[in-house]
């Protein structure tokens, strides 16, 4: 096992296994061009190592050159593929073999065809190290491929993970444990907050309270917190990216977690679109969001009762409650459409004792 940053590599792809996927694909080329002198064509960053010990395997006449193309930001590919170097000059009425590391949803393969279908080359064809066969949109015709993957995410060997492992002579794929992360709702006095300590225990999850970690961020005075209280001190909202900042900091403080409890965040569609960005960079996802669901009237009575212990006010005043109940209605209603949109949205009877409860969110849980 491996560390890249925040993130652990076991073993996939032995040295050996790749050297003779190299070799095979250096003989069939051999094979087809005989008597030629084709120029291959690597694509950056990559597939040099796979170039280098190709052409030390194809001992024939032929020439190099790179291009360099770009779509992956940390685990997950942006979709829109740059052209980072071009073209070379001398490939008019050639043999062009396209060397690239990875093939798999078939995005950064678009943009090499479109830069050959405006040369005169005789003909171009593709040779991969890995091919992911099961996410390639299938469109154009993979002419020589060495290993046939499953779709995980894979370094070493030229493939990096946010520019680390590049230099490994092994291929190591993500260790995926299987992470729980999900987002909590439930309107004032739903018990959000002990179900959450409940949850955690039982499944070993971080709670991460956006309300916690203002008040953390602003008593420590950190950079974040410093930040958050310029835009609280003018009246302004704090901007997304700032909860999500320091979202980020809190689930790479915990990388042993078997997933997160989100409680406070996203209160709007537009936060829950830039919470599924962040957690896609990590190679996580939402798998559920909860709300627990209770009578108005009762969880009045309850906060009423919290509010001679809590000393809050707003747990004092029914009229501030409710208030706070059509707040919470107004913003809920879009993100539910949200979820529900993906399949994962679950609603709990919050009412009843606590452990009932308990049980009811963890039924949920066991049939993620």
């Amino acid at each position: 096992m491996i560390q890249l940053h925040d993130k652990f590599f076991k073993p996939f792809i032995s040295e050996k296994e790749i050297q003779q996927a190299v070799q095979r694909i250096a003989d069939k080329v051999a094979e087809d061009y005989k008597g030629q002198t084709p120029i291959f064509v690597g694509v950056l960053n990559g597939s040099f190592m796979f170039v280098a010990d190709f052409l030390k395997a194809y001992q024939h006449p032929c020439e190099v050159s790179f291009v360099k193309l770009s779509s992956y930001q940390g685990l997950t590919s942006t979709g829109i593929v740059e052209t980072l170097l071009d073209l070379p000059d001398n490939i008019e009425g050639r043999s062009v073999i396209i060397l690239e590391d990875i093939i798999d949803t078939g995005r950064t393969l678009k943009e090499l065809v479109h830069l050959f279908s405006n040369t005169n080359v005789k003909e171009f064809k593709i040779a991969s190290l890995f091919y992911k066969s099961e996410v390639y949109n299938g469109e154009y015709a993979i002419d020589y491929f060495g290993i046939e993957i499953p779709d995980r995410f894979i370094v070493g060997y030229g493939l990096d993970y946010n520019e680390l492992g590049r230099n490994l002579k092994e291929v190591y794929e993500l260790n995926q444990k299987h992470m729980i992360n999900l987002v909590l709702f439930g309107k004032p006095g739903a018990g959000k907050g002990t179900q959450a300590e409940f949850l955690k225990e039982q499944y070993n999850l971080k709670h991460i309270s956006t309300g916690d970690l203002f008040r953390f961020n602003m008593k420590n005075n950190t950079e974040l917190g410093q930040l958050a209280k310029s835009y609280m001190d003018k009246g302004d909202l704090v901007p997304d990216e700032v909860t999500i900042k320091m979202l980020q900091e809190d689930v790479e403080k915990n990388p042993d977690a078997s997933g997160f409890i989100f409680d406070g965040f996203p209160r709007t569609t537009a936060q829950a679109e830039a919470l599924d960005t962040f957690l896609a960079t990590k190679g996580m996802k939402i798998d559920a969001t909860i709300a627990l669901e209770a009578n108005d009237e009762i969880l009045i009575q309850r906060l009423l009762e919290r509010g001679k212990v809590s000393g809050r006010s707003d747990d004092q005043d029914e009229d501030k409650i409710r208030n706070r109940f059509d707040e919470y209605n107004q913003k809920t209603a879009p993100l539910k459409d949200f979820y529900e949109a993906q399949g994962k949205f679950h609603s709990v009877n919050g009412i009843g004792a606590i452990d009932e409860i308990t049980m009811r969110l963890g039924k949920v849980i066991e049939e993620l």
